[in-house]
């Protein structure tokens, strides 16, 4: 994937690849946490939702920019505290997205990191999964099975928030 054609990863420009190392580390443990979990097949649109939802939440709470596998562990805590059902994680997505925008604007150095991050959040913002209402009216009748209860339309965050977070637990 060429960013822009501006600089190398090493920074010496030329119009080499930029690879955005660090996005694609917060996928792929991601990715791995929800596999682990189990909780969906990974081709369906839950899965994407909880994988680029904890993807962000891995990718931004790294602050330092140094996420490494021998730390992940560590952080499982923090992100757990992110990704909990009280917190104002949206907001927490888009101040962090627009204090790394306004990084890579002041430094002029490709962002491709910053660039597939906002594209996962544009989709997670932007797309709504039929599923069910949690807030359906309980004892609605005897023997309603899981695909057959009440439907809701809702943001894949809000969908692959919990089954983030949920897997992390199973982790």
């Amino acid at each position: 994937m060429l960013h822009r054609g501006q600089e190398s990863t090493d920074g010496t420009g030329g119009g080499e690849l930029v690879v955005p190392m660090a996005w694609l580390y917060a996928e792929y443990i991601a990715d791995e946490l929800l596999r682990t979990g189990d909780l969906m097949p990974p081709t369906s649109m839950e899965f994407r939702a909880g994988r680029d939802a904890l993807a962000l939440t891995i990718f931004l709470s790294d602050t330092d920019g140094e996420l490494s596998g021998i730390r992940v562990v560590s952080q499982l805590e923090t992100w757990l505290s992110l990704t909990a059902y009280d917190q104002p994680w949206q907001d927490w997505v888009r101040e962090r997205m627009a204090d790394l925008a306004a990084r890579a604007v002041e430094s002029g150095a490709p962002a491709p990191d910053l660039d597939l991050a906002a594209a996962a959040w544009r989709w997670l913002e932007e797309t709504e999964l039929l599923a069910p209402d949690l807030n359906a009216v309980p004892g609605g009748g005897a023997g309603i099975g899981e695909d057959e209860g009440p439907k809701v339309w809702t943001k894949a965050w809000q969908l692959g928030l919990p089954l983030g977070h949920l897997a992390i637990h199973l982790f």
